[in-house]
């Protein structure tokens, strides 16, 4: 999961071919999810979107925290301890990496 519009950067970076990274702090890596599905979306009140902006009031708003980018979309997660890249199956062994840096 990273900042909300990450998704649509990461896509749009895939279908241009440019590599996209991904950064996170170290502390911030999960080993206890199986993978992004398993992710929680914090949702956001609904008036932030409202009061900011030219809505109508009792407007239907969907306000997530963050958003989730498919690994396909990733080229790798920069985190400072290094860099978390693909293996040959597509996927980020997050696991594997916290436990070699920890």
């Amino acid at each position: 999961a990273n900042k909300i519009w990450t998704f649509m950067l990461a896509v749009v970076a895939y279908e241009h071919n440019v590599p996209f990274y991904v950064a996170s702090p170290f502390t911030t890596l999960d080993v206890n999810l199986e993978n992004g599905d398993c992710i929680e979306i914090e949702e956001r009140p609904a008036q932030e979107m409202i009061d900011t902006s030219r809505a109508p009031k009792d407007m239907r708003v969907w306000n997530p925290a963050f958003d989730v980018t498919p690994a396909k979309y990733i080229t790798g997660i920069i985190t400072e301890k290094g860099i978390i890249e693909k293996g040959e199956d597509g996927t980020f062994d997050v696991a594997a990496f916290v436990k070699k840096h920890s």
